[in-house]
């Protein structure tokens, strides 16, 4: 089986070059033929016995009932149990193995072990004086602030600098002078790497930067690059002298393991400067190659002491990849202040039971719960559970303006029917709903009262909501938030409001929007 893809790069707006990419994800093939193969395997198993033994079907039937019973009684959240509960009673057997395969999203205890281990040999502060500070400033953000850092293990920094980028191709070139500039040590964890423009430009500094001594390390979720990137990638890295590890290695296993990917981006320079946001190392992303149309991305740079829980969280998940514990070393955690306004809150969000609850989901729904004026968001998805529909609908009873940019052009349709079905249960309640007319939105971006923010890699959606690892940055008072302010009206006025005509569709579609709605957790 052999892929073939073209990529055309855009040069100065006019010229283009065709560049031909073929491997073969062979890797990724087996392990995808393994884990289903495995999975037919044992249901047939489980069927073949279940006509052949004598009271094996009742044992079953026994277990599909207990199955049952646990799903109900379960402190999953509602919208997750219906789809199971569905399936087990639809197909009693099949259903029943299914769930033993793939309800628990939990991850396995080596990997919680590692991780704990990890957490604990990281850097210790005490926000104490910060937190009091917030709190005589706004008892009610200081409220918020703790709950986040109780939550996500997170700690409120100051005296971090903020620069806000609202596209991708803003954030191209300073992202390379900082990478010029490391002395010491690079990070970088994304999602999705593809060979093309951005990512050649950033692989040409960190060879030259791993051959001068500098400290590169590179984690790449293997699952988004599974299309992207050859299966022995990080190899080919390694011979540059860059330690490279994909993130939960695809080993064709019948469980969750296509469950709990990294759908981080952060990039840590000297532990002085990190980035992160929507942008993944691809040519979309700087809008070099045009998949949807124009992306619409956004990320942000932090200089200062915040910087220390980007490189947490990077030294985390590499940590939980690679055979042996790296070395703890305080040098990646150094005392760098920069003078700036604002409270600042890095923090990561992924499945329990390392969090135990749900960080992303409260960051957003602490936002709509407290504004008083509006709440600006912007997502290429809207797949939500009942709960946070609920209070997107609750802020704009109440008066707030809230307003939510999606895509025009969607990546994926059946994703984007999902979120269809919820427009016209918002605007009922008030919901203003822009559709971004030049292409696809990437950005996860939240803004309420011009005054609180966070920018990040979570999405509106099952995956970054549940699922996945991801990270933010809360933002108080900070500079960049008028910005940000500024980049929603300019986005707005490239948008086209979703009105009462637009929202009259066919019984089939109402049909399908709401089966999909059902199984929308699993997606």
């Amino acid at each position: 089986m052999r892929m073939r893809k073209i990529l055309r790069f855009r040069y100065d707006g006019r010229a283009e070059l065709e560049k031909e990419i073929n491997y073969i994800p062979l890797r990724y093939i087996l392990a995808i033929a393994l884990a289903a193969l495995e999975t037919v395997l044992i249901i047939a198993a489980v069927i073949w016995l279940s006509y052949h033994l004598p009271y094996f079907y009742l044992v079953v039937a026994l277990g599909g009932i207990l199955c049952i019973i646990r799903i109900i009684g379960s402190d999953d959240n509602p919208d997750y149990k219906v789809p199971w509960l569905v399936i087990v009673l639809l197909l009693p057997v099949v259903g029943f193995m299914l769930y033993i395969l793939f309800y628990d999203r939990r991850l396995k205890k080596r990997f919680i072990k590692r991780l704990v281990t990890l957490w604990d040999r990281s850097y210790k502060k005490d926000d104490t004086a910060e937190l009091a500070n917030l709190t005589e400033e706004s008892p009610l953000v200081a409220t918020q602030a703790t709950m986040l850092g109780r939550m996500a293990d997170a700690h409120v920094f100051i005296n971090t600098s903020q620069r806000y980028f609202p596209l991708g191709d803003d954030m191209h070139g300073p992202l390379l002078e900082d990478l010029r500039s490391a002395e010491k040590f690079i990070f970088m964890e994304y999602f999705i790497i593809e060979e093309g423009r951005f990512w050649n430009s950033v692989l040409e500094i960190l060879k030259e930067k791993a051959s001068a001594g500098v400290e590169v390390k590179v984690v790449y979720d293997d699952i988004g690059c599974m299309m992207t990137l050859p299966g022995n990638y990080h190899k080919v890295l390694g011979r540059w002298g860059i330690e490279a590890v994909p993130f939960s290695k695809l080993k064709g296993n019948a469980d969750s393991e296509f469950n709990n990917r990294s759908h981080r981006k952060i990039a840590v320079i000297d532990g002085k400067i990190g980035y992160t946001g929507g942008i993944n190392l691809a040519d979309e992303y700087i809008n070099r190659v045009e998949r949807h149309g124009h992306w619409k991305d956004v990320g942000i740079r932090l200089e200062g002491e915040a910087v220390k829980e980007l490189t947490r969280l990077f030294l985390i998940d590499y940590g939980i990849n690679v055979k042996r514990l790296p070395e703890r070393r305080h040098d990646y955690f150094p005392n760098h202040s920069v003078p700036a306004e604002g409270y600042v809150i890095p923090f990561g969000d992924g499945p329990s039971p390392i969090y135990r609850h749900r960080v992303g989901k409260s960051v957003i729904q602490n936002l709509l719960n407290h504004a008083v004026e509006y709440v600006w968001i912007m997502s290429p998805y809207l797949v939500i559970d009942n709960e946070l529909c609920q209070t997107i609908e609750n802020a704009a009873l109440r008066g707030v303006q809230v307003r939510l940019i999606l895509p025009h052009i969607p990546d994926k349709k059946l994703i984007f029917e999902m979120a269809k079905g919820h427009y016209k249960r918002l605007m009922e309640a008030g919901v203003e709903i822009y559709e971004y007319a030049p292409g696809f939105v990437h950005a996860k971006c939240y803004l309420a009262d011009g005054n609180l923010g966070m920018v990040g890699s979570i999405n509106l959606d099952y995956r970054s909501l549940v699922h996945h690892f991801e990270n933010g940055v809360w933002m108080y008072r900070c500079e960049c938030l008028e910005d940000i302010r500024m980049d929603f009206e300019a986005t707005l006025e490239k948008c086209i409001r979703v009105d009462e005509s637009q929202i009259q569709w066919p019984l089939w579609k109402r049909l399908l929007r709401a089966v999909l709605k059902v199984f929308a957790p699993m997606m």
